[in-house]
């Protein structure tokens, strides 16, 4: 089996956990060939495997096995020992805490390429968030005991979750700065943006992001209401088009600048004279 890494097609629908699950096994092995058409060129290598020979990596892919979990269904919850890492190929994780009201916080959402459940290696061992599939998802699984052989054999697997591990620690970090800082509104700004280069897709001259407006709540420290009233306002000055599930930005650039806190610069320029977002890919918003 041959598995390529995809961007999910439908937001996930919220709703309660569906129950712990370790997800459909499709699978005992895995051919070496794993694409990556999120955020790179067909063919390329996941950070987790960054910098292994071609041979190794064969080896290493052939060990786990293919799990597909359905939208809505919990991979593990906080607090499960570990028993397995696991590495997305396609669709979206959720990770989420539970506040001691029942609150929930999204701490991020995890895209193909980044591994679950790899912190219990320098841990205690058990799993400090709930991951639930945001999208139909597919996962390249590996028992904890056989990674951690991986992981002795292949040093530079060490390595490479040591990088990815901090990356995660660092964007965390600088979202607890603005929730810590920051106005609400800059902050919301920025995630839509962080959110648009991590999970959008162009529909209709606009990118569009598969999130609720309680879900933008939970990532941002803020409120439902707080959110609609934002969301309500850039859509009255042509940045944004909400939905009930999604959110398609159109002006990436004034949205940045919303983000900078400086909102002066939205108010300037008639919104017929604005440059479309969309254009040559997600990464003009320069």
């Amino acid at each position: 089996m041959i598995a390529m890494w995809e961007k999910g097609s439908k937001p996930y629908q919220g709703g309660p956990y569906n129950g712990r699950s370790n997800g459909a096994d499709h699978s005992s092995t895995v051919h070496h060939r794993i694409g990556d058409n999120h955020g790179g060129t067909a063919g390329a290598r996941p950070a987790l495997f960054s910098g292994i020979l071609p041979a190794d990596y064969t080896r290493i892919a052939a060990t786990a096995r293919v799990k597909e979990f359905t939208r809505g269904e919990v991979l593990y919850l906080e607090g499960d020992s570990v028993r397995q890492v696991l590495l997305l190929t396609s669709g979206l994780v959720k990770l989420n805490k539970l506040g001691l009201s029942g609150t929930e916080v999204i701490i991020r959402l995890a895209a193909p390429g980044d591994v679950l459940g790899a912190l219990g290696l320098f841990s205690a061992g058990s799993q400090c968030t709930t991951a639930q599939a945001f999208r139909q998802c597919r996962a390249l699984a590996w028992d904890i005991s056989a990674f951690r052989a991986l992981v002795g054999r292949f040093p530079i697997l060490h390595e490479n979750m040591a990088r990815i591990l901090g990356g995660y620690l660092l964007e965390l970090e600088e979202r607890f700065r603005e929730v810590a800082t920051e106005r609400v509104g800059p902050r919301v700004a920025r995630q839509v943006v962080r959110l648009m280069e991590q999970i959008g897709k162009p529909v209709d001259g606009a990118v569009e992001i598969g999130l609720s407006r309680e879900e933008l709540a939970q990532m941002t420290g803020t409120t439902l209401y707080t959110v609609s009233r934002l969301l309500s306002a850039w859509e009255a000055r042509g940045m944004v088009r909400p939905r009930r599930e999604a959110v398609a930005i159109c002006d990436a650039q004034l949205l940045c600048a919303v983000g900078r806190g400086d909102e002066s610069l939205y108010s300037a320029e008639p919104v017929s004279t604005r440059k479309p977002i969309y254009q040559n890919g997600l990464s003009a918003i320069a």
